[in-house]
């Protein structure tokens, strides 16, 4: 029966973390949605949550859900604002979203310690510098 089911691969959808500004004092990063795709997301849900290891013990941060009625082809939605301070954990972002009456889903996964200076790229759509996940 599962061998019969048609795995419906995300392609051309990213998240990304991106650096919105910066001063002496401090930076203030969000996260965003990229859709890549020539077609529009519809009922799109993700769900976003910390996790890891910091200063010796194990740390969860609280699981937040957010939803989009759509996402136009080549555009992006602001997700949420990021703390710096869980940079250092697991930072997952759970996706879904549907095309026509098919239902599409993926896990992205900021590694600790990714979202670094060394990892920076201009973001497409977006126009900012980030680190990005496809």
């Amino acid at each position: 029966m599962i061998k019969d089911l048609h795995p419906n691969v995300v392609k051309d959808i990213a998240i990304a973390v991106a650096l919105e500004s910066e001063s002496v004092e401090s930076k203030v990063w969000y996260v965003y949605i990229i859709n890549l795709k020539n077609e529009t997301l519809e009922n799109v849900l993700i769900t976003s949550k910390g996790y890891g290891e910091k200063d010796g013990e194990q740390v969860k941060t609280s699981v937040l859900r957010h939803s989009f009625p759509i996402i136009e082809p080549n555009t992006y939605k602001l997700i949420e604002p990021i703390d710096e301070q869980t940079f250092g954990l697991n930072n997952e972002y759970w996706l879904s979203y549907y095309i026509g009456k098919e239902i599409f889903d993926k896990k992205f996964i900021f590694l600790p310690e990714s979202i670094i200076d060394n990892n920076f790229i201009k973001l497409p759509v977006v126009n900012k510098p980030g680190v990005m996940i496809r």
